[in-house]
C-alpha cells in the first residue's frame, strides 16, 4: 500500500517528539528517586519508562496517518520496548544505555552482511526515495556501515566513562545530528551517481 502524505512538520514532531520529551522529563527529575511498588527507581529510569508508551503512541499515530511504517521504525520500537522492560525489571539503567549500541551495531552488521553478498541493502530500502546508480549505493552503504559502527563504539565509550546526564544530552542531540550531517555530506559527494528524472518537454 502506498504511503499517504502527511504534513512534514507533523511527521517530524511524531518522529522526534518522544525523544525530546524523554530529555525534558529526565532533566526535570534527574535528581529525584521514586518509590513504585516498594522499589526505588532513579529519575532516569522513570523517564525511560515514560518514553516507551510515548514512542509506541507516536509510531501508532504515524501508522494511522501514513498507512505504513519503515522497518527501521519497527526495529527501533522493539528495541526500546525490550530494553525499557529490562531496565525496569532489573532496575538497572545500563540496559537502556546499551540499547543505542545494539541498534547502531545491528544496522552496521546488516549493511555489512549485504555488502558481503555484493548487495546494497540500503538501496533496497531507499531506492524509490533516492534514485541512484548501483555503484553509488555501494559506496554509500560502505560509508554508512562504518558510521553506524563508529556511533556504536562511541556510545559504549560514553555511557561507560561519562555521566548519565552527558550521555542523555549526546544521545538526544549529538549522535542524531552527527548522523544527519554525515548523510547530508554523503549525498552531496555522491551527486554524480544520482539518476536525474527525465524532464517533461511538453
Amino acid at each position: 500500500m502506498a504511503e499517504k502524505k502527511i504534513n512534514p512538520v507533523l511527521k517530524q514532531v511524531l518522529e522526534l517528539g518522544p525523544t525530546l520529551v524523554f530529555f525534558l522529563i529526565y532533566m526535570r527529575i534527574k535528581d529525584e528517586t521514586y518509590n513504585l511498588g516498594g522499589i526505588e527507581y532513579s529519575g532516569f529510569i522513570v523517564a525511560a519508562l515514560i518514553l516507551v508508551p510515548l514512542l509506541l503512541a507516536s509510531i501508532f499515530a504515524l501508522w494511522l496517518l501514513t498507512g505504513s511504517l519503515s522497518r527501521m521504525q519497527i526495529f527501533v520500537a522493539v528495541m526500546v520496548v525490550f530494553f525499557g522492560g529490562l531496565t525496569a525489571w532489573f532496575n538497572d539503567e545500563r540496559f537502556f544505555k546499551m540499547k543505542t549500541t545494539i541498534v547502531y551495531g545491528c544496522f552496521a552488521v546488516i549493511l555489512g552482511l549485504g555488502l558481503l553478498r555484493g548487495r546494497s541493502l540500503l538501496q533496497w530500502v531507499m531506492a524509490e526515495a533516492l534514485p541512484m546508480k548501483p555503484e553509488g549505493w555501494m559506496i554509500l552503504t560502505r560509508r554508512l556501515m562504518l558510521m553506524f559502527a563508529t556511533l556504536a563504539v562511541a556510545n559504549e565509550v560514553i555511557w561507560r566513562t561519562q555521566s548519565t546526564e552527558l550521555w542523555v544530552k549526546l544521545e538526544t542531540f549529538a549522535m542524531p545530528a552527527a548522523l544527519f550531517l554525515f548523510l547530508m555530506v554523503q549525498f552531496m559527494m555522491l551527486q554524480r551517481y544520482v539518476i536525474e528524472e527525465p524532464k517533461d518537454e511538453s
